[in-house]
């Protein structure tokens, strides 16, 4: 059983959803010694979320950000916490419905994906700094220890 963990540093994106499937990848090459196993990202913000989805058509990724200003408006009369700006509560609502964390299985050294999958980093700040995520894998290695 191997277990390996360390944190990546993101650029900073604009608001909106952008795949970072490739970065994760880049950031953690120990992922091929796992025959079997599972990779957790873990985004330590709370403006900001994660999930997996389509990674061909970028069309989605737009549209996943327009329902999303729908569904959580900014300047909302009934939100309090209003003093960091008018996209902070909304981002905050968004994070928390998009989730902090996803986990992704690994196979023969790679994860374990839909063709159509992509890691998602769901930025809901107009003016975000780069973000940072943990990510862990733990799994049987391929020697089988």
């Amino acid at each position: 059983m191997r277990f390996y963990q360390k944190e990546l540093r993101l650029q900073a994106y604009p608001r909106g959803f952008h795949i970072i499937t490739n970065e994760v990848l880049r950031a953690f090459p120990e992922l091929e010694e796992i025959d079997q196993g599972m990779l957790t990202v873990f985004i330590k913000h709370t403006s900001a979320g994660l999930t997996l989805n389509e990674n061909a058509d970028p069309t989605v990724r737009t549209d996943f950000e327009s329902h999303m200003n729908v569904l959580v408006p900014e300047n909302a009369p009934y939100y309090i916490h209003t003093y960091e700006g008018a996209d902070d509560m909304p981002a905050h609502i968004k994070a928390s419905l998009m989730g902090s964390s996803i986990q992704i299985p690994i196979t023969k050294g790679r994860l374990n994906i839909g063709v159509w999958q992509g890691i998602y980093l769901c930025e809901h700040r107009n003016n975000a700094s780069g973000r940072s995520l943990v990510l862990s894998c733990f799994g049987l290695s391929k020697e089988g220890i």
